[in-house]
């Protein structure tokens, strides 16, 4: 019996170390290693907890898989969750859309290459081998959609890119191309769906605008859930992008339109957008569009003391005339019948203050920051 018990250890750790060697050490020491080696870094985006990452275990421990990946590269893989990790992925400004991700660097730690893998050897393989090639890496992509490559997959795989690089404004342009050159026709199919699940972030993109007007044909082929909640994230992530801070008011209406078009309550939206709409009423000098948009928000709602002295410091920070002054000294007459902390009082005197000095009303200005004192 123990002669067989030794026999399975030792058929168990010949097994374990069969397939990919992945080292255990702090990601530093990894690069520091594939310096010294030469060798470029394999990087797999992991997750205990998930059901395709633990599905890939069986792949990444094939001997063919390990003898090229051993042979090719210094490999280690990052648990998702870790803050270590994530610390890694900001400190190279990574997204991880979906999990696992391959990620391959070249050994001064630039990222070369990504791969989202279907879970076969040859696939896994196949990714590593095109890491290892400088003319189809993903590092070289950029360059081939310069010079004119323009293949739906490539596209794709570009997209895929961008957003990985948090490469905004490319994923836009590509996405925005791939959907020019595709058939409406197919725009319902399988692979058009993914790539509105995580590719399209623009609700302009044709692809997106097409989905709006036939909502029956995807709630049909993929569900009423499913479809909203796609529609809404692309909405949402164009409203409060960082372009989005530069939409007219018109394009912010068009959105609100929008989210009410695919299912959301009319409530909802309106206390969505209601920040955009505002600093867009602000951001054009409408600020008597502002003051209404907000008061009205006021009056519907029950408000809070810092949700008063927000409101209130937004105005007077981003109006250029007095126009609100009498409605920003309501909202803070009201927020003092809310008997604030002392703290929140001498702010929301303040605030008054500023908006009395706004005005020229240098006597209640006063008056009202000796009270803040």
């Amino acid at each position: 019996m123990k002669k067989i018990f030794l026999l399975l250890l030792v058929a168990h750790s010949v097994l374990a170390q069969s397939g990919i060697q992945f080292l255990q050490t702090p990601i530093e020491t990894v690069f520091q290693d594939a310096r010294r080696s030469g060798k470029p870094v394999f990087v797999e985006i992991y997750s205990p907890t998930c059901h395709v990452c633990q599905s890939f275990m069986p792949t990444l421990a094939d001997s063919r898989v390990g003898k090229f990946y051993n042979t090719k590269f210094t490999n280690t893989k990052l648990d998702f969750a870790l803050p270590s990790t994530r610390a890694f992925l900001e400190k190279y400004q990574l997204l991880v859309p979906s999990l696992p991700l391959f990620l391959y660097f070249d050994p001064q730690q630039q990222l070369i290459h990504f791969a989202m893998s279907n879970n076969s050897t040859d696939e896994v393989i196949r990714h590593g081998t095109n890491a290892l090639n400088p003319k189809v890496r993903s590092q070289t992509m950029k360059s081939r959609y310069v010079q004119g490559e323009r293949s739906p997959n490539f596209l794709i795989d570009y997209a895929m890119y961008c957003r990985i690089t948090k490469d905004t404004v490319g994923n836009i342009a590509v996405m925005n191309e791939y959907a020019r050159k595709t058939s409406p026709t197919t725009y319902t199919n399988q692979t058009n769906w993914l790539a509105l699940q995580k590719l399209v972030l623009d609700f302009e993109n044709p692809m997106f605008q097409y989905m709006l007007n036939h909502l029956d044909a995807y709630r049909k082929a993929y569900g009423d859930e499913p479809t909203k909640d796609v529609a809404e994230n692309i909405l949402m992530s164009s409203l409060f992008s960082g372009r989005g801070l530069s939409y007219p008011v018109t394009k912010i209406l068009e959105i609100r339109q929008d989210l009410m078009k695919i299912g959301i309550a009319p409530k909802v939206v309106t206390n969505r957008t209601l920040l955009p709409e505002v600093n867009a009423y602000l951001r054009t000098h409408q600020t008597a569009k502002a003051v209404e948009r907000m008061d009205n928000h006021v009056n519907a709602n029950q408000m809070s003391v810092p949700e008063y002295l927000y409101i209130s410091r937004l105005f007077n920070r981003n109006s250029l005339d007095a126009v609100a002054t009498p409605t920003v000294v309501k909202w803070v007459n009201k927020a003092l019948t809310l008997r604030p902390e002392p703290k929140d009082q001498a702010n929301l005197y303040r605030e008054l203050a500023e908006a009395y000095k706004k005005a020229g009303n240098t006597a209640e200005a006063q008056r009202a920051a000796q009270k803040a004192i």
